[in-house]
């Protein structure tokens, strides 16, 4: 649909400014009501104002709605050295040092300013919560330091469980730290595959835990098991990975859902209400069956696992932007660059909402209705100007994609906490070119 003055007028009309005062998002609480998930997503990987306006957000939701976890688009071993950061239970010695595991590309998509300010916030409120709110990665990229983390904790839990995990993990000696070497290998049927050495691992785990119910209460047990279901579902996703990316990105956000819910389930067992925050890239967040994704090639998502489990539940917040500027890459494992965003493309969701006459706003679903099915931009940690609207443009529907959309008119770069912003290439994944 383009945008006509008639349908700018109703979208003015139906809009919240953001203004930058504490009052901003007063109506859009009521409006989350008594949400258990709220999913907090992002146009691009590299824009200061939808990080800042998203801690913003989650500051207000643990203060005031006792959220008790912040789950992110992140490996889970990197993340859970912070989650011990801001429960004061590392020896770290400041959210810089915390951050010290993100080493791999994009490495400026956490190590960057906004990010290190909401984790100093968070550590300070953990020192006199009531109740401590978590951090926590749901990403399975991190196959070797995972299955080293395994046995790390089994050598304090069980150290004749880490012999055997030790002897499980071997499988992968062969392939050195490459798992897309693993992956061809497999795929291809050069190699016999190690799935029935990484499943036995994660049995004996849940078996550990089925004897003894208590160690669901366990923080260091449940770190060891999750690590285990991410070698499994690793494992999946790099074989997968060179036989369809459809297969491998179904894989992989399945496996972000499930680690949302065994993490509820954990914090359940430990007594808590779980109400839990989840940060990630729009295309994770806003429902697939709403997009090209689902309706082409088959992709199914965070959000719309998560509608489908949890139903009025979860709530599902789109950030959009219309120019700027963004941090992002070129190419795979390229440097951080402050690239121009294009002018948004006629009949785009982004071309609707920059006419409405206000610069920062939101909007709930029912004011998208009348969009229709759009255009909508996604940037990740690549962007490409010169081929947008073939590498980061698909069809959606907005208002069925998110229950409200945040709009930013002008948007900032992320500031990178490293001058490279580079990373080391063990663990690399290779998602498709806009790279979410």
């Amino acid at each position: 649909m383009t945008a006509t003055p008639a349908s700018s007028a109703r979208l003015n009309a139906a809009a919240h400014p953001l203004t930058g005062a504490e009052s901003d998002y007063d109506a859009l609480l009521e409006y989350l009501g008594d949400a258990e998930f709220v999913l907090i997503g992002e146009a691009s990987h590299g824009t200061h104002e939808f990080y800042r306006e998203r801690a913003r957000l989650t500051r207000r939701l643990i203060e005031e709605r006792g959220f008790t976890g912040v789950a992110v688009e992140a490996d889970w071993p990197d993340a859970y050295r912070l989650n011990r950061y801001v429960r004061g239970q590392s020896h770290d010695q400041g959210a810089l040092d915390a951050l010290g595991d993100f080493r791999r590309f994009p490495r400026w998509m956490w190590r960057n300013r906004d990010v290190l300010d909401f984790i100093e916030w968070l550590r300070g409120h953990n020192e006199s919560a009531a109740v401590q709110t978590g951090f926590y990665g749901l990403d399975l990229y991190s196959f070797h330091q995972s299955m080293r983390a395994v046995i790390k904790s089994l050598d304090q839990l069980d150290p004749a469980a880490a012999a055997r995990a030790r002897q499980r993990y071997s499988c992968f000696e062969p392939f050195g730290y490459d798992p897309q070497r693993y992956g061809v290998a497999a795929a291809y049927g050069v190699d016999e595959p190690c799935e029935s050495q990484v499943v036995a691992q994660l049995s004996e785990l849940q078996a550990a835990r089925e004897r003894r119910p208590e160690l669901l209460r366990e923080d260091e047990h449940f770190y060891a098991e999750q690590n285990a279901r991410l070698a499994v579902n690793a494992e999946r996703y790099y074989r997968a990975m060179f036989l369809g990316r459809d297969e491998s990105w179904n894989l992989r956000d399945t496996h972000m859902a499930d680690t949302l819910d065994a993490l509820a389930a954990h914090q359940r067992a430990q007594g808590l209400q779980p109400r839990l925050v989840v940060w990630a890239h729009n295309s994770h967040l806003g429902d697939a069956r709403a997009s090209e994704m689902h309706w082409r090639q088959g992709e199914l998502n965070v959000g719309q696992l998560v509608r489908q489990r949890h139903g009025g539940k979860a709530r599902l917040l789109g950030l959009t932007t219309a120019q700027g500027e963004v941090l992002a890459a070129s190419d795979w494992d390229g440097p951080a660059e402050r690239k121009t965003v294009r002018p948004p493309l006629p009949g785009s969701l982004e071309d609707a909402l920059q006419r409405v006459g206000m610069p920062d706003f939101w909007l709930d679903h029912r004011a998208l209705t009348g969009l229709g099915e759009v255009l909508q931009r996604f940037i990740g940690v690549i962007y490409r100007p010169q081929t947008e609207r073939q590498s980061h443009y698909l069809r959606t529907r907005p208002a069925e994609q998110y229950d409200a959309v945040l709009h930013f008119g002008t948007t900032q770069a992320l500031t990178p906490l490293d001058a490279d912003s580079g990373g080391e290439d063990e663990d690399w994944p290779d998602t498709y070119p806009s790279g979410e």
